[in-house]
Formats: C-alpha cells, structure tokens, sequence
C-alpha cells in the first residue's frame, strides 16, 4: 500500500521535469529554424534601384528594377559621344593599335583598307604591283588608289613636285622623304597618324614605322604635301 502510494507522489513531479525537457527541447528546435531562415535568407541577392556595376573599363552594367523584374542593360561609353562603337569597322580597330590613336582619329576607311591590302608585300626595285613594289610605285599607287591623285614615279621626283611641310604640321596623306646616301631622295613613305608613315621598306616590304626611331630619324629630310 506504501507503494502505491509513493507512485503516486512520484508521478506528477516526472511529469512536470518531462515537460520542461520537452518545452526546452522545441525552443531549441524553434531557434535552430530561425537561424537557419534567417542565413538562407542572407544569401538571398537584393537588387536596388539605381545601382551601376563597374566589372571592366569598357563595360558599364545597370541594373533597373521594373515591377519586381530585373534587367540588365549592358552600355558602351566611348570617350568620344559622338562616336557609336558598332560602327567602326575591323580594319579601323587594327590600325588604331598599331598607330596607337583613337579610333575615331581614322576616319579615312579607304586609305586603311588600301594599306591592308598592300601589307606585306614584298621589296624590288624598280616594282609597283602587288607582288612586289619598291617605296614610290607604293606611294605612286596610294595617291592615285586613295586620293585619286597622280604624282611622279620616283622618290626624288615626288619631293621635287610636292609642297614642302613642316613636320610639325604634317597631316595624314602627305609624304615624308629620306636620303639614304648621297644627295638625293632615295626613300619616301606616307604619313598616317602619331609620327607613323607607311612604306615599302627593302628589309621588311610594306609595313608602318615611326619618325622617331633612330634609324629614320637620321635619314630624315623633309615632307611635302601633294593637296593644293
């Protein structure tokens, strides 16, 4: 009888410890899913309106929020406004690099193209065709391809009949003249952009060099230009 009686004193105070447990037990259950809810959430991207992302030089990203919907517009922002990239052809972009100008300083596409085509070509003296050409046949072909210009066949000749220039004021189109020995013209080229002419060059064929290197700049006598 004693017995059951302490089993009945026992009972409520099990029950009451177990409950506690229990009560503790989904707190802690309850807390774990809000930290968890609230890292998911963290995770999640938030778009704000009016943010601009820079990942490259060239290269704006926008984004703009428009009824819960995000877009992204992707922006060229070219130093001149003026200029609209999509336009510039291939050939402008590959003389830019190795003129290093600005792109939109090339505006002459025919001049550019003609290059191209004559790039490489290889030396002869005496040559003005497409399988070889010596430095005024390369000229001789440019001002009459390009500027619907005739001027004479040779280098000495050319300088004899273009208006003489300043180099400082020298523009593209016009010829730059060189005397390897002697006393007279043995070399001419054309006058691109940035110090940079193009030529027939004995060593290389037809390729672009610069005043400036020392070899030419020792050889250096004048420029001329043929627009009246």
């Amino acid at each position: 009888m004693k017995r059951v009686i302490h089993l009945y004193l026992l009972c409520p105070v099990v029950l009451f410890y177990s409950c506690r447990s229990f009560k503790n037990l989904t707190a802690r259950d309850v807390s774990s899913s809000e930290q968890r809810q609230k890292k998911n959430n963290s995770n999640e991207a938030v778009f704000l309106d009016n943010v601009s992302l820079t990942p490259g030089s060239n290269r704006i990203i926008s984004t703009e929020v428009s009824n819960t919907k995000t877009t992204y517009r992707p922006s060229i922002n070219p130093s001149n406004k003026n200029v609209e990239i999509e336009n510039v052809s291939r050939v402008q972009l590959k003389y830019a690099v190795l003129l290093d100008v600005p792109v939109e300083q090339l505006s002459n596409i025919l001049l550019l193209q003609a290059i191209d085509h004559w790039w490489g070509t290889k030396y002869c003296l005496g040559g003005s065709t497409e399988q070889c050409t010596d430095c005024s046949g390369f000229t001789q072909n440019l001002m009459r391809d390009v500027y619907a210009i005739t001027i004479p066949r040779t280098a000495q000749e050319q300088y004899n009949s273009s208006m003489h220039v300043k180099t400082n004021e020298l523009q593209q189109g016009d010829l730059v003249f060189f005397q390897n020995s002697g006393h007279n013209i043995s070399h001419v080229g054309l006058y691109v952009a940035n110090n940079k002419f193009v030529h027939a060059s004995v060593s290389n064929g037809v390729m672009i060099s610069d005043l400036n290197e020392t070899y030419w700049k020792q050889r250096y006598k004048g420029a001329g230009t043929l627009f009246k």
